[in-house]
């Protein structure tokens, strides 16, 4: 189940948001369609139930719908702002990458 990481303070609208990390101190800013992504990726169980909802939203396709969900997912992962339900790794904000 995807999940804003411990530390994040997303302040999301239908006209866009934004997420706040403890760790950085740092907003990333969202388009309006990718706070509506967040949203249904919060309500939901899983990122196919929120593709199927993003599609039904914006009246496109499943599969685009699909890839769009899972490209704001990726990206706020990437950015250690999300997780997908797995434990997260948790280091030191101190040390440097090994």
């Amino acid at each position: 189940m995807w999940r804003l990481r411990e530390g994040t303070h997303p302040v999301l609208t239908d006209e866009g948001g934004a997420i706040l990390s403890e760790r950085t101190g740092r907003w990333s800013y969202l388009t309006p369609t990718a706070s509506a992504a967040v949203m249904l990726l919060l309500a939901s169980t899983s990122q196919e139930e929120a593709a199927s909802r993003f599609a039904e939203r914006y009246g496109i396709g499943a599969g685009q719908a699909a890839a769009d969900v899972r490209t704001v997912a990726e990206t706020l992962a990437a950015q250690g702002l999300a997780h997908n339900g797995q434990a997260p790794v948790r280091r030191p904000w101190w040390r440097w990458p090994s």
